[in-house]
Formats: structure tokens, C-alpha cells, sequence
């Protein structure tokens, strides 16, 4: 019996520590493998959106050069024409300073029939001709042609190298030429927020994982989240060109000497953009979860080993020994004897015991790589569908959900009740943006894929980047002084309105310009004309008994714009009632200081097919003529 036993216990050791080993040699490399595929995941999701993320500024970009570039050639004619009736402006650098600050305009420049700028807001520049550098030379065609009007692409000044947009028109009377010069500040904001380097810090989630971008022709690191590499060679640094363009589910590279793991898209022809993580980093589970793993395999294999030979001592080798017993018996001529086969049962049961044992075991070991290759993320995932009525989430999603551990726990007991609560945030989408969710004070992202019923979800807090961009919106389209919609602004508004028409109702554009500002200023200080305006603003803010849009243009200008009124008798009544409070009203500066608070307006209601530009010329010219008639009716008091 004793040899049997030690054959039977070596066999089984020996058998028992092949398995572990080829279970845990498969385990290590599943668990590299699902490494690697993750890192694969989550680089193309988020390169993926950062594409979209150049794509949409691209678009905003362009849009805010043309409606800058529009803005540009309508205030150098407004200058012109301002200056064509009041010809003594001309000379007058304070004037012509005072007209530029009204205007929103950074210069103003006026150059003779000979092509030199003779007069302007800028001394300095006096002299200068169009064949004094190569900027201002774009301008020099209108000498040969005074039908022209010129705007220039953003382009550094002659004098100075600053950006600057500048538009040029000649007079009416053909005697002088009007450039005007504004310095593009909101499409510098712009255009920084499309630079690479911006979009990679809004991406850099987790510090392991580092961005590149890549010029296609010339393999230099253009862009980075490191940024002592931008600026060198790819090959330099350690990228493999080929492997970049060639494999899009990432390689492995040395990159500054560590051993990395990158992952490359192409973006539009000139550029590839990647996710790079050290190989360490992203690896660093794999080997204490084998670990813990052959660890509880070596325990659970040595139980099994020990047990399955008591087991067949006491079942299979008593067994033999009671066979051979009898067949000793029949041997020695005991020929009633008779062999009970019925042993042969335990060994077909043990069979099957050790089978179902190690599919057991391979079945717990796959479960617990799936879960242990989910946690530890740096964005927050669910999992749902399918067989399983619980949901599966990483440990960041009760936080995004603000959520406390017994909630959460309730929430994701039942499927339905995750789902419908996910559907819930989806009914308050964000305007304008893509998969970007409101939550109470919260804004998230949230992504779904459905494979064969299962859903997978990822979920970003994305609050700072939103509110971000609403301080930029805020910042562009109002006026910090008044609190009212700037030039901008009102344009954006405007243009949804006038989309859908048949809301507009009876509406009209009224052009305000505030009289005696620069008395107030000179008299009282700048800070006594900013109450001064703001007042204005009160009144025009809110005005009127239907739906109104209040402007400030700049400097003395104000836009108010009346719409939704059932008929035009009802609307003339309300520019009737703002015509009486034009010059009845008071502005208290201080106390003990109050002083008449008069303003110019001009109107026009618009027909059925009015477009608002042409509605703001009309008004425009309207105010100038009520302008100057008040002030002609000021001289002929004081006479």
C-alpha cells in the first residue's frame, strides 16, 4: 500500500503545481493584455474627443474673424462718415481720440490724396506713406482706385509688430482716406484656446498619461503636455515614426530613455496627436495581482492535492485491496467468489469532482481579473445588462453622482432603477454641447456603448471646464460697466431672434446716444460719467411692457430693441413714452449732486421683411438728425 500512496501523492503534486503554473502564466498574461487594450480604450476616447474639441474651436475661430473682420470695415465707415460732417475733427487729436473711445476702435489714421497718414490718434505715426513697409502697403491700390475699401487680414503694425486688424475707406468727398485700427483681443482669447497645449490641459485627467502632437512633414513635437519637448525632433526624443503612422492600437517605445506605451491618431493631414503612459505605470497591478493569486492558488492546490489522497487512500486503494483480496480467493480456487465492480463508480465520481474543482477555480480567477482591470480608473464607469440585475461601478462614480455609499448601494441593486436615473440627467442637456449634462450645480459627461444587451458607461465631472467657458461667454458678450449686452452680445441675440420671425412680433431698433456725457466728465470726473451712463442703462434695462434687448455699443451708445408688441399703434406709444423721458429725466451723481439726464435716440420699426442691420442704419441716422437738432435748439436757449 505504501508505494501506491507515494506514487499516487507525487503524481498529484506534480500535476497540481503544472496547472498552477500554466493557470498563473495565462492569468499574468490576460492581465498584460487587458492592460494594454484599456490604455488603448481610453487613449482613443480621448483623443477621439480632443479632435472634436480642434474641430469645434476651428469653427468658432472663423466665425469670430469674420464677424471681427465685418466689424473692422463698418467702423471705419462710421468714422468716415462722422468726419465728412464734422470736417474740423480732423485736426483735433482729442477729438479724434474721443471718436475712436466711442467707436471701440484702438487707431485712427488720416491719410491725404498723396497716400500720408497728415493727421490721427497716433502722432508717432505722422508720415508715414503706404510704401513705408510692407503692412501698410496693402492699402496702397485705393490711391488709384477711390471706389475701394480695403480691410486687412490680422497683421503686425508697421511701427510697432503689434496684431492688429485695420480697415481703410475714403471720404464721401473723396478729399481723404479713413484707416481705422483695432487690436483683435477676443480673437487672440480665441485662438489661444486652440492651441495644443490649452486642449491637452483640459484632457490630462490622470498625471501618468502624457500628450503629444506631432507635425507630419517635418516629425517635430509641435504640441505636448510636457512642454520642455515641444520643439525637438520626434525620432530625438525616441518615437518611432513608422510604428506612429503604421499602428494605430499602440506599441510599445523608449521614450527619454523609459519604456512607454503610445497610442496614435492622425488628425487632418498635418498632424498625429498621442497618448503616451510609462510602461511601469500602466502595468504596475499586473504583477501583486498574480501574486495574491498564486498565492491563494498554491493554498487552494495543496487542500486539493491533500484531500483528493485521503480520498483515494480511503475509496480507491481500499477498494483495490478488497478486489485483489477476493481474486487471491478465486485464485486459490474459490470460484463462488464474485468481484464487486461497483468501485468503478468512485472513480468516474472523482472525476467529474476534480472537473467541476478546476472550472470552478478557472471561472473565480477570470471574475476577479474582469473586476481587478476595472478599478482604479481615473474616470468614473458603470456596467449594466445582459444576466446581471446589479450594476457594476468604479469608485469614482458616487462621487461625480454625489452620492453617499447606502444610496449608491440602493441605486445600483437594480438596473432599471440605474437606468431610469441616468435618463433622468440626460433630460437636462447643455446647450450647445455634446453629451455634457447638467446636474444640480454639477456638469457631466456621459458616454453609452451597448454590446448584446450589456451597457457600458463612462462618466467625467467636467464642472470646471464648463463654467469656464460660461465666465468666457459672459466675459465676451456683456458689458462689464452697465451690466448690459455689448455689441457681441446683442448681435447673438439678435440673430436667434430673427431666425423664427413669427415671434418677432411688431419690434423696432432704437439707437441711444447719451448728451452732455463729456461735460459730466470734464466737470464732475470720469467716475461721475460711468454713473452717468449706468443711469441711462437703468432706464433702458427692462423697458418698455413687452419683451426688450438692451445694448451698450460702446463709449455714449446704447441699442434698445422693442419687440413682441400686437400692433405698431401699441409699440409707438412705448417710443413715445422713452421720447418723454429723453429730456425729463434727472441722474443723481452724489448726494446733493443731481444733474438733467438727456440722451439723443432715433428709431426705426421694422416691416415685414426687415433685416436689423439695415433697421440699425436707419435708427442710426434718425438719432444723429434728433442729435443735432437738440443741440441746435441748446444754442438757440442760451441765445
Amino acid at each position: 500500500m505504501k508505494p501506491l500512496n507515494k506514487i499516487i501523492s507525487r503524481y498529484m503534486y506534480r500535476i497540481t503545481a503544472i496547472l498552477v503554473f500554466l493557470i498563473v502564466l495565462m492569468l499574468f498574461l490576460v492581465q498584460l493584455f487587458t492592460e494594454q487594450l484599456r490604455a488603448v480604450d481610453d487613449a482613443h476616447v480621448t483623443l477621439q474627443q480632443m479632435t472634436q474639441l480642434i474641430d469645434e474651436n476651428q469653427k468658432e475661430l472663423k466665425k469670430i474673424e469674420e464677424e471681427y473682420y465685418q466689424t473692422c470695415f463698418n467702423n471705419a465707415e462710421l468714422v468716415a462718415r462722422i468726419l465728412e460732417s464734422d470736417p474740423d475733427a480732423i485736426n483735433n487729436m482729442y477729438e479724434l481720440k474721443r471718436i475712436a473711445k466711442s467707436v471701440e476702435i484702438d487707431e485712427i489714421h488720416i491719410f491725404d490724396e498723396t497716400g500720408k497718414i497728415y493727421a490721427g490718434t497716433h502722432p508717432k505715426y505722422y508720415g508715414l506713406t503706404f510704401d513705408s513697409g510692407k503692412q501698410i502697403s496693402f492699402f496702397k491700390p485705393m490711391l488709384s482706385d477711390k471706389s475701394l475699401k480695403l480691410v486687412q487680414e490680422i497683421t503686425p503694425n508697421t511701427a510697432e509688430s503689434k496684431p492688429m486688424q485695420y480697415s481703410a475707406v475714403w471720404g464721401e468727398k473723396g478729399k481723404f482716406i479713413v484707416q481705422i485700427g483695432m487690436e483683435p483681443v477676443n480673437v487672440m482669447k480665441v485662438t489661444e484656446k486652440n492651441e495644443l497645449s490649452y486642449i491637452f490641459s483640459l484632457f490630462r485627467v490622470s498625471p501618468d498619461a502624457n500628450y503629444y502632437a506631432i507635425n507630419c512633414e517635418t516629425e517635430e513635437i509641435v504640441g505636448s503636455s510636457e512642454t520642455d519637448m515641444v520643439g525637438k525632433k520626434a525620432s530625438d526624443v525616441g518615437f518611432n515614426m513608422e510604428r506612429i503612422e503604421t499602428d494605430p492600437d499602440g506599441f510599445h517605445n523608449e521614450i527619454n530613455g523609459t519604456l512607454c506605451f503610445c497610442v496614435f491618431e492622425q488628425v487632418g493631414e498635418n498632424y498625429h496627436i498621442g497618448r503616451v503612459v510609462n510602461a511601469d505605470t500602466l502595468y504596475r497591478r499586473a504583477p501583486m495581482t498574480v501574486f495574491w493569486i498564486t498565492l491563494a492558488l498554491i493554498v487552494l492546490s495543496v487542500i486539493l492535492a491533500n484531500a483528493m489522497i485521503k480520498y483515494m487512500d480511503k475509496c480507491v486503494v481500499k477498494g483495490i485491496h478488497d478486489v485483489n483480496e477476493k481474486l487471491q480467493s478465486i485464485s486459490e480456487g474459490n470460484l463462488e467468489e464474485t468481484v464487486d465492480v461497483k468501485n468503478s463508480k468512485e472513480f468516474s465520481e472523482l472525476s467529474s469532482y476534480i472537473n467541476e474543482m478546476v472550472k470552478s477555480l478557472l471561472a473565480n480567477n477570470e471574475r476577479m481579473s474582469y473586476i481587478l482591470s476595472k478599478t482604479n480608473l481615473h474616470i468614473g464607469t458603470y456596467e449594466f445588462g445582459g444576466k446581471m440585475n446589479k450594476v457594476r461601478y468604479t469608485e469614482h462614480i458616487p462621487v461625480i453622482f454625489g452620492k453617499d455609499e447606502k444610496s449608491m448601494g440602493a441605486l445600483s441593486s437594480d438596473k432599471g432603477k440605474f437606468s431610469s436615473f441616468i435618463e433622468g440627467i440626460k433630460t437636462n442637456p447643455v446647450k450647445n454641447e455634446t453629451g455634457i449634462y447638467q446636474m444640480g450645480e454639477k456638469y457631466i459627461r456621459i458616454e453609452e456603448t451597448e454590446n448584446e444587451g450589456v451597457v457600458f458607461g463612462i462618466v467625467i465631472d467636467v464642472t470646471d471646464e464648463i463654467q469656464k467657458l460660461k465666465n468666457i461667454e459672459h466675459e465676451r458678450d456683456v458689458d462689464d460697466l452697465t451690466g448690459l449686452y455689448n455689441r457681441r452680445g446683442l448681435t447673438e441675440k439678435l440673430d436667434e431672434l430673427f431666425k423664427d420671425r413669427e415671434d418677432l412680433g411688431q419690434n423696432a431698433v432704437i439707437m441711444i446716444d447719451a448728451d452732455g456725457l463729456k461735460q459730466i466728465n470734464d466737470t464732475y470726473g470720469h467716475e461721475k460719467g460711468d454713473i452717468y451712463l449706468k443711469k441711462i442703462a437703468d432706464i433702458i434695462n427692462n423697458f418698455g411692457i413687452k419683451s426688450s434687448i438692451a445694448s451698450r455699443q460702446g463709449g455714449d451708445e446704447f441699442v434698445l430693441f422693442l419687440y413682441g408688441y400686437d400692433s405698431e399703434e401699441e409699440l409707438m406709444k412705448a417710443i413715445e413714452t422713452l421720447q418723454y423721458i429723453q429730456s425729463n429725466s434727472k441722474a443723481t451723481l452724489e448726494k446733493g449732486l443731481t444733474v438733467p439726464l438727456r440722451f439723443s435716440l432715433g428709431y426705426a420699426i421694422a416691416k415685414e421683411d426687415s433685416e436689423y442691420q439695415d433697421l440699425f442704419k436707419i435708427a442710426d441716422e434718425e438719432m444723429y438728425k434728433n442729435k443735432t437738432e437738440r443741440k441746435k435748439k441748446q444754442r438757440e436757449n442760451k441765445e
